[in-house]
């Protein structure tokens, strides 16, 4: 039986969903932390950010429950055993990153002494995570949390660079496989 040369729709539209919402996230992120704001201005993107992190969120709970029920294709005669390592390797790496972020987001906003409520895109009323809202002491605890998140970010940063230089360098200079199998234009 000859392999799958590409991802089904699902997974691909969901991979590019999620790399998407990370960029953007990234991109948000950092100009909140970058720049003096008015109020208005940054209450407004810290929303959007909420939004679109829980989104993000939710595309890996998917992603992870497709490809659960949906075998990936198979790589190439030709991957070595430490480019199958290295990608395993990389692919957990990222996908711990998907949810750990967006929950330690998630975190801030619970233990934020502000207690200002989360709506999703305007429209849907979001909750704390649970066990966070009630802590003693919350101020204390959300710069650390803050910096869990964003730690968290900046490393994934680098994951995920080291992931499309390592589909750049199977496309342009090995000549294989491994983009067009993700890529929505093949």
């Amino acid at each position: 039986m000859r392999a799958k040369p590409r991802y089904d729709a699902v997974a691909i539209t969901l991979h590019w969903v999620i790399a998407l919402g990370i960029f953007f996230e990234l991109a948000l992120g950092w100009v909140m932390a970058s720049f003096t704001l008015p109020l208005a201005t940054k209450f407004a993107m810290f929303q959007l950010h909420k939004s679109v992190g829980i989104t993000v969120l939710l595309a890996v709970v998917l992603r992870l429950l497709w490809r659960a029920t949906h075998k990936p294709p198979a790589y190439d005669a030709d991957f070595t055993g430490l480019e199958r390592q290295a990608a395993a390797g990389a692919h957990h790496l990222l996908y711990l990153a998907m949810l750990l972020i967006p929950l330690a987001g998630w975190a801030v906003v619970s233990v934020s002494p502000y207690n200002i409520p989360t709506v999703l895109y305007g429209l849907i009323p979001w909750p704390d995570l649970p066990w966070l809202p009630g802590l003693p002491n919350k101020a204390a605890i959300e710069p650390w949390v803050e910096d869990v998140h964003a730690y968290l970010a900046y490393g994934t940063l680098g994951v995920v660079a080291l992931h499309v230089l390592a589909a750049l360098r199977h496309h342009f200079f090995k000549q294989d496989n491994i983009l067009r199998r993700m890529a929505p234009w093949f």
